[in-house]
């Protein structure tokens, strides 16, 4: 089998053109393309709407990089007046005119309109105060809502069109009408159409269902499209700071950026630090342009790569260039997934297999008919029902191959993927790819942050060590102590804590103090305000030059400002270690300034060492004042005065442990990857599980020293990397994964996007998590929690399992049924299971037992067991037994039902051959049922489990016992069958039921290797086979 699939084989992130269109030149039987490949990219399509796409960059680039050459050309001319005769008016009304400064980089009527101050007042809104909510009504009415032009979704009225397109059915309604025309010529009205009208009674029902089906996948994508767009942004609005959703923006909206941000709508630069922007998803320009007053245009779908700002929105949805990408982008369809592309190839083995089947059926069944008329002599005449028999005949053969092609194989990876996916974002997590489920089911190792994921991210400042001596902060009810400090030492403390932050502290209307930020800023802020700060006095005496964000690469922050005095002086925060480094001097406890000798730095050191061994995230503050002139964008390297060593708490998650306990058992190693100092990083690994006895911890930049062969010999037993920087954490995994690891990454920062992208499967954190993060992720951890992690490991591994048991089940009612009716063919000349009765069982086993089986929810037994290779065959040699054996079991007694039925039932008269038959029917259905219980679980012989609280499986099993009472019982006259005694009844079920000790026993034959794993903490993987009961 594995051969035979070799050309249904693609990576699971990042695939080839050419792999996507090998794979569709080998798939040669389809019934429905329409159907078959609604799941998979359009690769014509995606490939007229990327050459458009590239052409508006294109197009996006030239403009602006001309622009800009001009305008530096004209800044260089001292004597160049611009336009000072713009009428504000113009751009109040017009929304078109408004977005044109922006999007033709129209640096002279900006400057005509006296910058972004006259563009605001044109447009009536106060920087200061930003729009009035009384007024968004109004201002989407004059310039437009911040939402693209989307793709209309399919009706219902669609899918059944689709369905209809199945080429098989179409024949069949063709042999219908066909039947039901030489039927009323012989027989009459109504007799001669029975079996026409059962033929499209049948394939009604199997649309129907299939349109039901496809429309609810549908609907289930669309909802968890509406999840994936769902981005918030900052903005001031009534005077106060709200975050808001990027779709509810209007034209003159404050919008505050920050590193990671995606820039939400095209506006004008206000104010900011270091803003660097990456247009290169819009111009297709790489590198960073940088922002600022000479040069403030800011553009939808650009990212910020670092520093902060405040911007004024000019234009809105359709109106920008993103707009218009965005309408081709959502278009383009998504990559298949490695499990729809590899069932794609063993239905098209089966199909081939089927059609063979059907072909032979077809021709014994004729042959036979011809060779009989002509050893009664009757082979010159024809009669109108040898052509109806013959047209049987065919009707037979289509039907096998409905029956033998699966069409319902690969999109059954769909509908279980569109299932998990729906019961994961219930559970917090967002599936951003559908391969992502999937490939999480085999993964090996995940590499997780600390903070935040393993931790709670409610941190607060416990300890700080200040003028030579540690003090606790709060009791041990949580009450804020008294600092104690003097005044010089609390007012540079203060200063560096509301000066040296990214974060503000606001209002709202009822006087509430609120914190935005991140929630180490957030602490810090927290502790300032604790200890009796005023953080709008502060920021208000002292005027902020200029500022450098904090860094995942540089571990620091600074920022430059002039004291009420005129001093010039530089704040610095950032990794306890790395500032402690840059710190000559101390504050004593008067708040002088004292030599920072190699005694007091040990202590210090040993300070923070105490700290971060108590699981503390430490951070250190520090100052210099810079004499003399000064470039404001060169702070000083060297020489600071240490003011604090902060020790900020961050609890671990209630769940963690067990969550990677879960993970060691299941055969994933979990590795810590964070920028945090190695001893706090060790302390909370050792809490949580993940640090254990022969594991490594080291650090960054110990890793970036190793070579490749010592790399090959430690990257097995790191199980903590601390001080990392986002270069490492990219560089572990890429080793890692050649190691034939499958690795999962989880990231929050612009700076993990590489790792998220060289991952196998990446995580991102939906609370903490920058707008960058989340594009280069597969998965958006709603959360930020460890244990939603482990949810999707455990879910993809169901959805794998899950088509595993649909598989088993269709290729045991393929093999029976094919066999059956071809056996029965070259015999006795004739099929016991009719057109309408195939037709059932093809609803049965495809659209029913998808939606049973495909859709079961995931067992603790999964975590339980090593996780699949990419290499394992899919079909495994334990399925091949249970497939065989049922289908051997099930055939035995369908033969001696079809061939000596009669006298073993006591059968006897004109209606013997009709009872018989509808007894056939009936026992292969039951059959059908039962395996289909049995099928619940591969190599567990319980296979009751959870099944009555899975209410889709018994829906499904219930269902499909009422309507063969109806078929069998009721409507006779189109399905061909006879109403059946009690006793026949209690047989069938009988003889489906014994399929289920049947089952039993072979899972008690041992097919596959047993195989132990020892995990490196001493778990060991329970054995997967049959000794599992």
């Amino acid at each position: 089998m594995k051969e035979y699939l070799k050309d249904f084989d693609i990576p699971a992130k990042h695939p080839s053109e050419a792999a996507l269109k090998k794979w569709r030149g080998a798939v040669s039987l389809v019934r429905s393309h329409r159907r078959r490949f609604r799941h998979v990219a359009d690769l014509e399509k995606r490939s007229i709407h990327q050459n458009r796409i590239a052409e508006i960059k294109k197009e996006v680039h030239a403009t602006f990089v001309g622009v800009r050459a001009m305008l530096y050309f004209m800044d260089a001319l001292a004597h160049h007046q611009y336009h000072s005769d713009v009428n504000a008016a113009e751009f109040s009304k017009n929304p078109d005119k408004l977005a044109s400064v922006v999007r033709r980089y129209d640096m002279d009527t900006y400057r005509g309109l006296q910058g972004v101050e006259g563009i605001a007042k044109a447009i009536s809104v106060s920087i200061d105060e930003g729009v009035k909510s009384s007024d968004l009504s109004i201002r989407q009415e004059t310039y437009g809502v911040n939402k693209y032009t989307e793709k209309p979704s399919k009706s219902f009225l669609m899918f059944i069109w689709d369905a209809l397109h199945d080429l098989t059915l179409v024949i069949l309604i063709v042999c219908a009408f066909v039947s039901i025309g030489v039927g009323l010529a012989t027989e009459g009205w109504p007799d001669g159409i029975y079996d026409g009208l059962g033929i499209l009674l049948s394939i009604l029902l199997v649309v129907t269902v299939t349109a039901v089906s496809d429309y609810k996948q549908s609907l289930q994508f669309k909802d968890l499209d509406k999840e994936k767009k769902k981005i918030s942004c900052h903005v001031t609005r009534d005077k106060c700071r709200k975050k808001v959703s990027i779709y509810d923006l209007v034209v003159g909206d404050i919008v505050h950026l920050s590193i990671g941000d995606q820039v939400p709508a095209d506006g004008i630069f206000i104010s900011g630090y270091s803003l660097l922007v990456d247009e290169s998803s819009l111009t297709g320009e790489s590198g960073h342009i940088e922002i600022d007053e000479s040069k403030p245009f800011l553009l939808a779908g650009t990212k910020v790569q670092d520093g902060s700002a405040k911007m004024l929105v000019t234009a809105v949805g359709m109106k920008t260039e993103w707009g218009r990408l965005m309408e081709m982008l959502s278009e383009e369809g998504e990559d298949e997934t490695p499990l729809q592309v590899k069932l794609n190839g063993v239905a098209t083995i089966i199909g081939k297999i089927g059609l063979l089947f059907a072909v032979l059926t077809f021709l014994v069944l004729t042959v036979r008919f011809v060779v009989e008329k002509a050893m009664r002599n009757e082979l010159s005449s024809w009669s109108s029902s040898d052509a109806l028999s013959m047209l049987d005949y065919f009707a037979t053969a289509v039907t096998i191959i409905v029956v033998a092609v699966p069409e319902g194989l690969p999109l059954a990876v769909t509908l279980s993927l569109a299932f998990a996916m729906k019961k994961l974002m219930n559970d917090k997590a967002l599936v951003r790819r559908l391969s992502a489920c999937e490939t999480m089911g085999s993964s090996t190792c995940i590499c997780t942050d600390k903070t935040g994921t393993l931790t709670t991210n409610h941190m607060v400042v416990v300890k700080i060590w200040v003028s030579g001596e540690t003090k606790d902060v709060r009791d041990s009810e949580g009450r804020v102590l008294s600092s104690n400090l003097s005044k010089s030492v609390s007012t540079v403390l203060l200063q560096g804590i509301f000066e040296c932050t990214g974060s503000e502290v606001v209002k709202d209307e009822n006087g509430k103090t609120s914190i935005f930020g991140t929630p180490t800023e957030s602490a810090i802020l927290q502790y300032g305000l604790d200890i009796g700060g005023d953080f709008d006095a502060i920021r208000n005496e002292i005027k902020i030059l200029h500022m450098e964000p904090f860094n995942s690469a540089k571990k620091q922050m600074s920022v430059i400002v002039t004291l009420p005095n005129g001093q010039i002086r530089a704040f610095c925060k950032g990794a306890s270690e790395i500032v402690l480094g840059l710190c000559y001097n101390i504050i004593d406890g008067s708040g002088e300034t004292v030599y920072l000798s190699e005694q007091k730095r040990k202590m210090i050191a040993d300070v923070i060492e105490e700290f971060a061994k108590d699981a503390l995230r430490t951070l250190c503050l520090a100052y210099i004042d810079v004499q003399g002139g000064f470039n404001a964008r060169n702070r000083p390297e060297r020489g600071y005065t240490l003011i604090a060593v902060v020790g900020i708490k961050d609890p671990l998650r209630p769940g963690v442990k067990e969550a990677v306990e879960t993970c060691l058992a299941a055969g994933i190693t979990v590795r810590m990857v964070t920028g945090d100092n190695i001893n706090t990083a060790k302390a909370i690994a050792k809490e949580c599980g993940i640090l254990t006895e022969g594991g490594l911890a080291i650090e960054g930049s110990d890793f970036r020293t190793k070579t490749t062969d010592e790399l090959n010999e430690i990257a097995p037993r790191i199980q903590v990397m601390a001080r990392s920087s986002p270069t490492d954490k990219h560089d572990l995994v890429k080793h890692l994964r050649g190691m034939s690891e499958v690795v999962a990454v989880t990231g929050d920062g612009t700076n993990d996007a590489p790792a998220l992208h060289e991952s196998d499967i990446g995580f991102a954190m939906g609370i903490a998590g920058t707008e960058v993060a989340k594009e280069q992720a597969d998965v958006i951890v709603m959360d930020d929690d460890f244990a939603t992690i482990v949810k999707v490991a455990k879910w993809g591994r169901a959805v794998y399992i899950n088509i595993q048991k649909f598989v088993q089940f269709q290729l045991t009612v393929n093999i029976v049924a094919l066999m059956i009716n071809f056996v029965s063919a070259c015999i006795t000349g004739s099929a016991p299971l009719t057109a309408v009765q195939l037709l059932w069982v093809n609803l049965i086993m495809d659209t029913l037992g998808a939606l049973a089986l495909a859709t079961e929810p995931p067992n603790d037994g999964l975590m339980q067991r090593p996780p699949v290779k990419r290499t394992d065959s899919f079909i495994t040699k334990t399925m091949w037994r249970n497939i065989l054996g049922q289908s051997i079991y099930q055939m035995a007694v369908l033969f001696v039902l079809n061939f000596a039925g009669k006298p073993i039932l006591n059968l006897e008269g004109e209606n013997a051959t009709a009872i018989l038959n509808t007894f056939i029917f009936n026992t292969f259905v039951f059959c059908q049922v039962f395996n289909e219980i049995n099928s619940r679980d591969i190599d567990k012989i319980n296979i009751f489990h959870g099944m009555f609280s899975s209410w889709i499986f018994m829906g499904v099993m219930i269902s499909t016992v009422v309507f063969q009472v109806i078929i069998v019982e009721f409507l006779g006259t189109f399905a061909s069958t006879v109403p059946l005694d009690w006793q026949l009844w209690l047989l069938s079920i009988v003889i489906g039921l014994v399929g289920m000790p049947i089952a039993a026993v072979l899972k008690c034959i041992p097919v596959e290797k047993t195989v132990v794993q020892e995990q490196h903490d001493g778990y060991e993987i329970l054995p997967d086979g049959p000794d599992r009961i």
